[in-house]
């Protein structure tokens, strides 16, 4: 008996220290939180003040700051403080605005900062925007940031360009004004109404930019962005693979936001995230996959968290009926479907000799283009359903959009573009089947397009629709970038391109038809005086009856001459895993990873064999 007593007590002292041993291990390290996501376009590079492409400018806003930010669920759009203490000040006539910024705000580690701590300051801002100005940046927003008029700025850009010196940026201007350590000014020539949602909550652009990093990195600061933001760039492999990881310097911010009483699903992340600390996921992986299958499989293959904007081919598969496939259903994947602040949109060049130009036979010939192209079968065929036609440039979500307007903008009517053609004397002067120009010389149309499938059943259905009316058109396939570089300097004749909000204000729009604009956001190279007034007053009246008016006008312009061709909106499926918490798709720019969590036990639970 003794023995088995004895027996029990050294088995008992055994799993007492077994037990003890265990609890003194380490706990094993939490599972990272990845998302992994995928762009079908590359990326150009990280310099806010070089970037135009949505590809770049949907990285930047999550390494650089803004002043202003949108609150993640507030619908409508509300602006809120990001870097800023408060809203800003401003004058009577909206032409001086003054911003305090918080202090206690830092850039992430680099070497330009010569291992010191370097704070965000309000001379931050003024160099940044000042930026834009240099001729030597070249950046492709500077029409966009001209049109706002800081005292001074336009003047020290011609200093450089007349001069042929280096930018100045020492020399201080009216416009842009460090008052003090954490208070920077903005003195406007013109009154800017929306001057914060129009400028100030444009992180991708004009998130604050470190002097020390530009200076050190010279021209390679596209491979360097250096902000205050959530992440960091960790890796880059070009038009490959971009790896951004949490910021360790990131300051402590807190998730919060306004949904609507009535928003049900808003209100149900809010109670599930707020309070928590940003950003949430510890690292997220970009691979460029330009072609839609691969997307899609990957996505099925839970190699991606998150997809955007479902390839059309697949829709009718992943959402038959507009509700998610069982099968899909099965596996927890959710599915979220709006309607994008965004236009699809076919560039005429207005320098071109055949396609551009203001006299009658020219907007006839751009309008017989229109209504030879089929929308509807685009919008069924291409899309896979996932758009409405669009009567005009406005955008949905934006102040001046109007659903019941209809122009002849979305009509197909093969019979009536024949007829503009003949009127005009676009007739087959020498028996090939082929329409000519008035002149007899020929007429051949060039539309410039991308190597991917998408690309190629859009090119299909011109090709049908043009032979429909007897035009004769060629396409010139080239990467993405390389259009958008051509389509800046006026080389291409024809681009199918899109556009998406930045804010609730129409005008945005409108830049594309702004003469001032040139070579930037107005790549079409329109100018018409008519619409050039129509756009400066917009841009300085406050909201209201009288405002909304001129936007009818304004919109009336832009159909009747066509610069553009409106396509469609587009409605888009996102799918996410059932891990990823946190999504709602943006109304205007892809700023939201700092928003998303994975739960790391779900994803090990469904994690596929």
């Amino acid at each position: 008996m003794r023995g088995l007593r004895a027996g029990l007590t050294a088995a008992l002292a055994l799993v007492v220290a077994t037990a003890t041993a265990v609890q003194a291990q380490p706990a094993a390290p939490a599972a990272p939180k990845v998302l992994r996501y995928a762009f079908p376009v590359a990326e150009t590079g990280f310099d806010p003040a070089q970037i135009s492409d949505i590809y770049s400018r949907s990285i930047t806003p999550h390494i650089f700051e803004g002043l202003y930010q949108y609150d993640p669920l507030a619908r409508p759009a509300k602006a809120r403080p990001l870097t800023a203490a408060g809203m800003p000040e401003h004058s009577a006539d909206y032409r001086t605005w003054t911003v305090k910024l918080k202090p206690g705000i830092y850039f992430s580690d680099d070497p330009a900062f010569g291992g010191k701590p370097r704070e965000l300051v309000a001379a931050d801002y003024v160099y940044s925007f000042k930026r834009f100005a240099d001729p030597a940046v070249k950046s492709p927003a500077w029409s966009w940031m001209a049109q706002f008029g800081f005292v001074g700025l336009d003047g020290l850009r011609e200093a450089a360009l007349k001069g042929k010196q280096p930018f100045d940026y020492d020399r201080p201007i009216e416009g842009l004004k460090a008052l003090d350590r954490y208070t920077v000014q903005f003195k406007l020539e013109k009154p800017s109404p929306r001057f914060v949602t129009s400028a100030l909550t444009l992180s991708d652009l004009v998130g604050a930019v470190a002097r020390e990093v530009v200076e050190k990195y010279g021209a390679d600061i596209n491979a360097h962005p250096v902000g205050t933001g959530p992440f960091v760039l960790r890796q880059w492999r070009r038009s490959s693979l971009i790896v951004l990881e949490r910021n360790p310097q990131y300051r402590d911010v807190r998730y919060d936001a306004e949904p609507a009483a009535d928003d049900a699903a808003g209100q149900a992340l809010l109670a599930r995230l707020k309070g928590r600390k940003l950003p949430m996921l510890d690292r997220v992986e970009v691979s460029i996959v330009e072609e839609n299958q691969p997307r899609w499989l990957s996505f099925l293959q839970q190699r991606a968290d998150l997809i955007e904007l479902l390839p059309a081919e697949f829709v009718n598969q992943a959402m038959p009926g507009g509700k998610l496939a069982p099968y899909l259903a099965e596996q927890g994947l959710q599915a979220f479907r709006s309607r994008r602040s965004d236009i699809s949109l076919t560039m005429f060049n207005m320098e071109d000799p055949i396609v551009g130009g203001y006299t009658p036979d020219k907007v006839a010939l751009r309008r017989a283009i229109s209504l030879a192209v089929d929308v509807d079968a685009e919008i069924r065929l291409v899309l896979g359903g996932q758009g409405v036609p669009a009567q005009s440039p406005v955008m949905p979500n934006t102040l001046a959009y109007d659903p019941a307007f209809k122009s002849e903008n979305s009509d197909h009517d093969p019979a009536r573009a024949k007829a503009l053609l003949d009127l005009y004397g676009y007739v087959d002067r020498n028996g090939d089947g082929w329409r000519d120009m008035p002149d007899g010389s020929p007429l051949l149309l060039r539309k410039a397009t991308q190597p991917d499938q998408r690309s190629r059943q859009q090119d299909d259905l011109w090709k049908r629709n043009m032979t429909a009316v007897g035009l004769r058109i060629e396409f010139q396939p080239a990467k993405w970038p390389e259009n958008l570089k051509a389509s800046r300097a006026g080389k291409l004749m024809m681009w199918g391109v899109g556009s998406m909000a930045a804010g609730p204000d129409s005008l945005g729009t409108f830049q594309r038809y702004h003469g001032a604009q040139i070579g930037g956001q107005n790549m079409s190279r329109f100018k018409l005086p008519a619409l050039d007034a129509l756009y400066e007053q917009l841009d300085v009246m406050p909201d209201g009856p009288e405002r909304d008016a001129l936007f009818v006008q304004a919109r009336k312009l832009a159909v009747a001459y066509m610069p553009y061709k409106s396509h469609s909106h587009r409605i888009v499926t996102d799918m996410a895993q059932p891990w990823l918490i946190g999504y709602r798709r943006p109304l205007f720019w892809q700023d939201f990873w700092q928003y998303l969590d994975i739960d790391t036990e779900v994803q090990r639970q469904r994690a596929q064999p």
